[in-house]
């Protein structure tokens, strides 16, 4: 299993190649629009604690996008 490091390591890649880029992505095991996605911890920035449920339960449409557009 990988670390959290070598993780890290993995996705701050030098160049934005097929190679580097497509290992990362895991669109075939990602819910579908329209499905309910699982559960998860998310933080604030200044540091507090929430669920995406506690999100959801107060949004009719939440969306979530992880990464960074250069």
């Amino acid at each position: 299993m990988e670390t959290d490091l070598e993780l890290i390591e993995r996705y701050n890649y030098d160049e934005f190649t097929p190679n580097k880029v497509f290992p990362l992505l895991n669109f075939m095991n990602s819910p579908s629009v329209g499905q309910k996605a699982p559960d998860f911890s998310l933080w604030h920035l200044d540091g507090r604690e929430t669920r995406l449920s506690d999100i959801w339960s107060s949004h009719l449409y939440t969306i979530v996008e992880f990464g960074s557009f250069t």
